[in-house]
């Protein structure tokens, strides 16, 4: 008969056997998943439908800035004081028309900069900005 004997030197063992803890956690796993019921139960709730009759148009206006620096709302001259009044408006609105911001290349920066806060002041929260796939290429 033979006997493992442990060296003199009393070192802990640093390793620990694994594999029972994996083999319990398995069966555990397996437990669980047993004894769950298949969730089986369903609720049936009728969702609203649309009415033919309801008619969901978007409404948009556009505030653009020429090449002199005009300001125009939907295509008509408008000042600073008539695009912030025209601006509280439009929020006024429900639902709410989006803002399409257009903006010329040509433009100088401190108008666009200013009806830019002109806008962002009113209150608006539905704002686009459109054509700026126009400046993806900068020198063409």
């Amino acid at each position: 008969m033979s006997i493992a004997l442990r060296p003199r030197n009393e070192e802990p063992l640093s390793e620990i056997n694994t594999t029972p803890l994996i083999d319990v956690m398995l069966v555990l796993l397996v437990m669980l998943i047993i004894t769950l019921p298949a969730s089986t139960n369903t609720l049936d709730y009728p969702l609203p439908r649309p009415s033919p009759d309801v008619v969901l148009d978007k409404v948009s206006n556009t505030v653009a800035i020429t090449p002199g620096d005009r300001i125009t709302w939907n295509g008509q001259s408008v000042s600073e004081p008539e695009l912030r009044g025209t601006l509280a408006q439009a929020v006024a609105l429900k639902p709410e028309p989006e803002i399409l911001v257009a903006p010329d290349g040509s433009a100088s920066y401190e108008e666009s900069a200013r009806v830019l806060r002109l806008v962002k002041l009113s209150g608006a929260r539905n704002i686009g900005f459109v054509g700026n796939d126009r400046y993806r290429k900068f020198g063409s």
